[in-house]
């Protein structure tokens, strides 16, 4: 199983994108999806520094979505373990 962030793309150059995921930025080898027509402004999954398939924007925000939902449940239980961890000192 691999984990794919999808990510925005903002540039591209010679078969490298830039892509944008929130405040980070990522290049990106297009070799591995050449058939397909990436544009500026199109979403694709990344993995190990490859985009691996083009989504639509619906999808991309869906996930992203869910990463952000992730993101929020993690930063409560880090809250909840720095409280029980003052009760054990």
């Amino acid at each position: 199983m691999c984990l794919s962030i999808p990510a925005r793309v903002e540039s591209i150059e010679e078969g490298i994108a830039t892509c944008s995921v929130g405040k980070s930025s990522y290049r990106t080898s297009l070799d591995l999806i050449s058939n397909e027509d990436v544009k500026v402004g199109d979403y694709v999954l990344i993995h190990t520094g490859f985009a691996i398939q083009k989504i639509d924007t619906g999808e991309a925000n869906k996930i992203l979505a869910t990463f952000e939902e992730f993101k929020e449940l993690n930063e409560e239980m880090d809250k909840e373990e720095a409280i029980h961890n003052k009760r054990l000192i």
